[in-house]
């Protein structure tokens, strides 16, 4: 079982905190993400978005029933809050992405933007009775009728409030993508080639004068993401 704090000194790079004002932080609950990829909901709150002067406020905060995680309602402190999820925070609305510094930012975006979410398909598995499971990026499963239709590392464009697909990215040449991790965290590039390794290494993702392993990249295709603020 995972301790519900951490050393701050201990805590990811990612985080946007200082290390050596306290000893201890909140750490997320385990999710689909990655811990160097969320923070705590709680932490977010107070450390980042400044909603909350103590972990007391945020508390009463969630219990208002005005926060919401992809438009669902969360009162969980230490739900973790990962790279491009939704928080709604009453009228306002954030999008969390990673900066070009590595940092996790949790950026506004507007309310029409907060409708719809990124999700990256991780991998495929078919379930009782033939149906194909695609497990999402941040920890959720999602049944589909046609199993050909989307492929591992294709992106999904999801709306929010009824987890409908309402726009798929393929994972192939030629496609715009958001960089996740490697030295350049938090750029745009466009893929150029893909590269399987037939060992145990990493598939590689080849971007014109670069390249990086297939778990740093995410297709965005046409999406806008609020990356302009926050690598100015």
């Amino acid at each position: 079982m995972s301790s519900s704090h951490m050393k701050r000194l201990a805590m990811p790079r990612s985080w946007p905190l200082t290390r050596k004002t306290d000893v201890w932080i909140s750490r997320p609950r385990p999710s689909g993400h990655p811990i160097e990829r969320c923070m705590a909901l709680g932490v977010v709150l107070r450390d980042v978005l400044g909603v909350a002067q103590s972990m007391r406020e945020a508390k009463r905060a969630l219990a208002t029933r005005r926060i919401l995680v992809d438009g669902r309602v969360t009162t969980d402190m230490r739900r973790g809050v990962g790279v491009m999820d939704v928080l709604s925070v009453g009228d306002d609305h954030y999008r969390c992405i990673l900066d070009g510094n590595g940092k996790l930012r949790y950026v506004p975006i507007s309310a029409k933007d907060a409708g719809l979410k990124l999700c990256r398909v991780d991998g495929k598995t078919t379930i009782k009775g033939g149906v194909t499971q695609l497990n999402l990026h941040d920890g959720r499963n999602m049944l589909v009728d046609d199993a050909n239709k989307y492929n591992t590392m294709d992106t999904l464009v999801v709306e929010v409030g009824s987890q409908k697909v309402k726009k798929h990215h393929k994972f192939e040449t030629g496609a715009n993508c958001y960089l996740i991790g490697g030295s350049h965290i938090g750029s745009t590039a466009t893929m150029s080639e893909y590269v399987v390794k037939r060992s145990s290494k990493d598939n590689e993702v080849l971007f014109g004068d670069f390249g990086t392993i297939v778990d740093h990249v995410f297709v965005v295709g046409d999406a806008s993401l609020p990356l302009d603020e926050v690598n100015a």
